[in-house]
């Protein structure tokens, strides 16, 4: 039971209705729209494995030598990969608590549809009873970003450099949820944390 009066993923304070959860409805509702959105994005990675591929659909019959694969999206196909492995893994945390199966059989399409579904299904039960919640919605968010800048052909957003009143440096983007400072532990929610001043440019030498 989470002892905190706020989520621990974008630390707003929680409602009276939502008293003893680990993440506010909000993130719980985008938690649940990343892992319906995650396998059909997953499934278009074919679309964008050869260099300079668009999401339009292969011509057959073409006289051209085919274009190099792309090894970073290949990689993201493997069981091994950075979107497959990590769902499977929290998957697994659910199945030794006896609420969940992973599917080791079939394409990875067919087990990234699988483990997002089981984890979907598990949601509900996971805000309020995994004390790691936070950290599964935060992997499937970053999932889901890898795959929709691939797909919709999008540039990672803007980075800027902001300043904690303890004068450590934080490099946070525009949508930023929430932060934590590193050097003295103080909690930013995203207002609270885009009104910081900006960090001063150093000098060149």
């Amino acid at each position: 039971m989470n002892d905190l009066d706020t989520c621990l993923r974008c630390r707003h304070a929680l409602r009276d209705h939502e008293a003893g959860r680990h993440l506010c409805n909000l993130c719980e509702d985008r938690t649940a729209a990343h892992l319906g959105a995650i396998p059909g994005l997953f499934e278009r990675l074919d679309q964008h494995l050869a260099r300079g591929s668009s999401s339009g659909p292969a011509v057959s019959g073409s006289k051209t030598a085919p274009a190099p694969l792309r090894i970073g999206i290949l990689d993201m196909q493997t069981e091994r990969g950075p979107i497959l492995a990590p769902l499977e893994t929290w998957v697994r945390d659910w199945e030794e608590a006896g609420y969940a199966e992973v599917n080791e059989a079939g394409t990875a399409n067919d087990r990234v549809g699988h483990a997002c579904r089981t984890l979907r299904f598990n949601l509900a039960r996971a805000t309020a009873e995994h004390p790691a919640v936070d950290e599964m919605a935060e992997e499937v968010a970053s999932i889901w970003r890898t795959l929709s800048r691939i797909i919709t052909g999008e540039t990672a957003p803007r980075r800027i450099a902001v300043t904690c009143p303890c004068q450590q440096t934080l490099r946070i983007t525009l949508d930023v949820r929430g932060v934590t400072c590193p050097a003295c532990q103080a909690e930013y929610g995203h207002s609270e944390v885009l009104r910081l001043p900006l960090a001063q440019r150093r000098a060149a030498a």
